[in-house]
């Protein structure tokens, strides 16, 4: 299986469909726990204003049963296309199977939804997992590892996780790295998070020498177990989506990596797919896309995955120039001449 990746801004260039009046597009969100995605929906409310498109949304407040009645309801409130990010994509499979059937055009938002008529939208996941350990791994390559993963009902849990062992799996079968715990963490709560990190940490005695969490949330859970016991800083620790809390966690030492997908430029290209497959256009024919079929059920996806960068103490500029986020708030209590971003 193969797939490419690439840049949001390369595809923006390639969507001039012209505006079409009374599209609507509804949004199902998983949940606004996290901070990424209100930016999100700003990127996406963005470029549907832009294409003359009007907005609807439901949040369905972390639970698959409340998103399933969302997108029936989104449907029933006139949407033209749907953008899912789902909470347990099993679980609604029924309200989306719903829309297919409407002729509703489906972009499974960064999180895979496994129906051929689904359009599936994200970043390189396991490239994200990859990144994610190369970096825990650098700073400490050898002692005891724990792995917080994302929710069981998210496959992407699983692919960050599959692409995080091709990094470290020799290591653990070779004996340098072993394997003290891991954990899913139900709906990526952060406090779901730290109190598996607390167990890990009891049961293990504390020594632990290394963490690769899959997101930035349970990151932020993670330090929080660390430093109650006097460990934050000492032990490096993954995370992904280039929270600010992360990012100035990353300014800190506390989190050694945030793996920044721009979600400015995924919702950007979700508002566009969207409108374009409303206006008319086959799934087909979204420029960039192409076959992903690496699902747990092997369903052939026509998909579009983007560019993940990953931000260290070494190019936090990066972040900062790219205006994603204020240098104020990258260096709150940075010591001054630790972090050439904050000088």
């Amino acid at each position: 299986m193969k797939f490419r990746m690439i840049a949001a801004t390369s595809i923006a260039m390639l969507f001039t469909a012209p505006a079409m009046a009374e599209v609507t597009v509804g949004v199902s969100w998983s949940n606004f726990q996290e901070e990424r995605w209100k930016t999100d929906e700003a990127a996406i409310k963005g470029a549907l204003e832009k294409l003359g498109a009007t907005y609807i949304s439901a949040d369905a407040q972390s639970s698959a049963a409340k998103q399933l009645t969302d997108i029936e309801a989104l449907i029933a409130n006139g949407a033209d296309a749907l953008i899912i990010l789902a909470q347990d994509s099993d679980a609604i499979g029924p309200a989306i199977q719903k829309a297919v059937d409407e002729g509703i055009p489906v972009v499974g938002y960064d999180r895979l939804i496994e129906n051929t008529n689904a359009f599936y939208l994200t970043f390189d996941n396991k490239e994200v997992g990859r990144m994610q350990a190369r970096a825990v791994f650098d700073a400490q390559p050898t002692g005891n590892y724990v792995f917080i993963k994302g929710s069981a009902a998210d496959p992407n849990a699983d692919f960050l996780h599959s692409g995080q062992l091709e990094i470290v799996g020799a290591a653990i079968e070779s004996g340098d790295i072993k394997n003290v715990g891991e954990a899913y963490t139900d709906g990526w709560l952060p406090a779901n998070a730290q109190r598996n990190m607390e167990q890990i940490l009891t049961s293990n005695d504390n020594a632990v020498d290394a963490v690769i969490a899959s997101n930035d949330g349970t990151a932020g859970g993670v330090v929080a177990a660390l430093a109650a016991q006097g460990l934050d800083g000492e032990v490096p620790v993954s995370g992904q989506d280039g929270d600010h809390a992360a990012l100035n966690r990353v300014a800190l030492g506390t989190q050694t990596v945030s793996v920044w997908k721009d979600a400015r430029d995924l919702g950007k290209t979700a508002g566009t797919i969207a409108f374009l497959m409303a206006s008319g256009a086959d799934i087909s024919d979204v420029p960039g896309s192409t076959q992903f079929s690496g699902g747990p059920k092997g369903v052939t996806m026509t998909s579009l995955f983007l560019k993940p960068i990953p931000v260290t103490r070494d190019n936090l500029d990066l972040v900062v120039d790219a205006g994603w986020i204020a240098k104020e708030t990258l260096c709150q209590g940075v010591e001054a001449g630790s972090v050439d971003a904050c000088d």
